[in-house]
């Protein structure tokens, strides 16, 4: 079951000291730091990040037990709770005072839930009776009171990567409020409320903080909501709700996640992905809302592969090594009671003192996604897929089989698609830089991702190894062929000569002249000057190629010079003369090599090198 696992912990965790009586651990989600506070501070404070450039360490007076503790971003300021009524503040700016300073929240009789960073010198204090809105400045150790609002509030949650702040309200807790932050300034955002799936007589608080959370799908901000059921005989299991929570308009539902069974959740993302892990069966679900099942409803997800647990991870025993070997290690208890899951991809274990990185394998679900239409509609929105679709490209060729045309076809269409929109951007680009930035819109070059599959990966990687088996239909091969040519005509991408040379290189080797005949004569192969030289070179085994090749020439109209040079190596001094007369022609180059590049071979095409792109659309 292990090649299956498609999730993964990183295999370079960040490593802290592990939560004790007198070490305290704490995550802070926006700088993606854990601090490891000893006796309050007292005895030392580690700071461990993504990179060691955010690793601090440091003491500090210890005033009380350390609710909260966060950096500003770029580990100017730091900032710690202690206490229901005030915030904390300590310098980290080089050549500033390293005293304390401290803030008081300005509501009376409120208590301070917690706090959150919003910009390098701005904070936001969450109380139970609103929001504060802050300025700090630390050379003056004073700080501004920007905005506030007043609003009962159960719980919140803060999304670094957006800046938004969601609050809970009402006696319920399930209406929701959120605010946006951005550059010293706080907007109320259209609040929304969660369908709860039993409303409780008294009234009382409902939605727990652990059954939402606030992640980025696809570009846009979502907040997923595990929705259980009473565990009943004809209870339909738990789901995630999504309502895609817009900066303008209203917070719509917009997706749902069926997970068919119920217990206890944890949400990640990875990748775009919502992945979903169920802690009594140590097993996790992953979805995708941009796939949609043809036999359900547009805004319903089932998981887009069985589930299966992450893979296996061993943790190395500490102790000094006496020869050079793999340290022993131990297995990691997975899906553990004491795991704490942050967004987006983050996995936390305080008692073993590890945060990882959680990681999306792919090959694992080309074995278990059977539906390669589907398998490659799941592949192309992956960030590391270029290799595995080129890979399952192969495989699918592998079946050697008529019956399965009709799948390459379907497969290769995907792939023209991404290439095609990939050209297209790229082009739009070109022309707005040609005729100059236009006023108030920036114009972004085009990002491309390893889902833009080009002819030079496909001749490199999949088609020119296809060709050489010798254990597979030649007739197939040539299909295969043609229905990628095929393709790229249907996306009106230019083909490449290489690709054609690689069909004529089949129909010779095969002695196909007569399907090489009518290709050619029902243009199925586009003319140019690489193609026709292409057909000069095979003169010795095929020679109407010889008169192909001429015609090819005078159909392109621009290569009256190459005309007249092969009627001239060939002795036809008069046709050559007439062809001069019937075109016009004043000036002829003479002395060319073109007829002396058609002698040496076959290799008058280019072909692509290793990594170079062929781009560029027919009109």
């Amino acid at each position: 079951m292990d090649g299956e696992c498609y999730l993964e912990l990183s295999g370079s965790p960040v490593q802290f000291e592990r939560a004790t009586n007198v070490n305290n651990v704490f995550f802070d989600e926006a700088n993606k730091q854990v601090f490891a506070v000893r006796s309050g501070g007292a005895t030392g404070v580690v700071v461990k990040g993504p990179d060691d450039k955010s690793s601090v360490a440091f003491r500090m007076d210890d005033k009380g037990e350390v609710k909260c503790i966060k950096f500003s971003i770029g580990n100017k300021v730091l900032a710690v709770q202690r206490t229901s009524k005030s915030v904390d503040f300590i310098n980290f700016i080089p050549d500033y005072p390293l005293t304390e300073f401290s803030q008081e929240c300005k509501t009376k009789n409120a208590s301070v839930l917690g706090f959150c960073w919003t910009n390098w010198n701005e904070i936001v204090f969450v109380t139970d009776q609103g929001i504060e809105f802050y300025q700090v400045f630390p050379d003056k150790r004073s700080l501004k009171l920007l905005k506030s609002q007043s609003i009962n509030v159960n719980w919140y949650q803060y999304c670094p990567e957006t800046a938004v702040m969601l609050l809970s309200t009402t006696v319920q807790g399930n209406v929701l409020q959120p605010f946006a932050f951005r550059s010293g300034t706080m907007s109320k955002m259209s609040k929304f409320e969660i369908e709860l799936p039993v409303v409780p007589k008294p009234a009382k608080l409902s939605l727990s903080e652990r059954d939402i959370a606030m992640a980025t799908i696809y570009g846009q901000l979502f907040v997923m909501y595990l929705k259980h059921h009473s565990r009943t005989a004809n209870s339909p299991g738990a789901e995630v709700v999504l309502y895609h929570l817009p900066r303008e308009g209203a917070c719509k539902k917009s997706h749902v996640l069926k997970l068919n069974t119920t217990g206890k959740f944890a949400l990640n993302i990875v990748d775009n992905l919502v992945v979903v892990h169920h802690q009594s069966t140590q097993t996790s679900l992953i979805y995708d809302i941009k796939l949609k099942d043809p036999d359900g409803s547009v805004n319903t997800h089932q998981p887009v592969l069985p589930a299966r647990s992450i893979h296996p991870y061993r943790i190395p025993l500490s102790g000094p090594a006496v020869v050079p070997a793999p340290p022993p290690a131990v297995p990691c208890q997975l899906y553990s009671s004491s795991w704490s899951v942050f967004q987006p991809d983050i996995i936390i274990s305080a008692s073993e003192g590890y945060l990882w990185y959680l990681q999306v394998k792919l090959p694992p679900a080309v074995q278990l996604l059977q539906d390669k239409g589907k398998l490659m509609d799941f592949l192309l929105r992956r960030r590391d897929c270029k290799m595995v679709i080129l890979s399952v490209c192969c495989q699918i060729l592998e079946g050697r089989e008529t019956g399965s045309l009709p799948v390459v076809a379907t497969v290769f269409d995907k792939l023209n698609q991404v290439y095609k929109d990939y050209l297209e951007a790229e082009q739009s680009y070109t022309l707005a830089m040609e005729s100059g930035p236009s006023r108030g819109s920036v114009q972004k070059r085009p990002i491309r991702t390893q889902a833009v599959i080009d002819q030079s990966d496909m001749y490199t990687h999949v088609l020119s190894a296809f060709t050489e088996r010798k254990d597979v239909c030649h007739r197939f091969i040539i299909a295969v062929l043609m229905e990628y040519i095929r393709s790229l005509n249907q996306f009106q991408i230019t083909v490449q000569h290489y690709l054609y040379e690689l069909v004529i290189k089949t129909l010779v080797q095969h002695n196909l002249f007569y399907m090489l005949h009518q290709f050619l004569q029902y243009h199925v192969l586009s003319d140019s000057k690489p193609l026709a030289c292409l057909l000069l070179s095979l003169e010795s085994t095929y020679p109407p190629a010889h008169q192909l090749s001429l015609d090819m020439l005078k159909r392109l109209s621009t290569a009256n010079d190459e005309i007249v040079e092969v009627l001239l190596s060939k002795q036809q001094v008069l046709a050559a003369l007439r062809f001069i007369r019937s075109v016009a022609m004043t000036t002829c180059r003479p002395g060319s090599s073109w007829t002396r590049r058609s002698r040496r071979g076959t290799r008058c095409c280019s072909t692509p090198s290793s990594g170079r792109s062929s781009r560029g659309t027919s009109g």
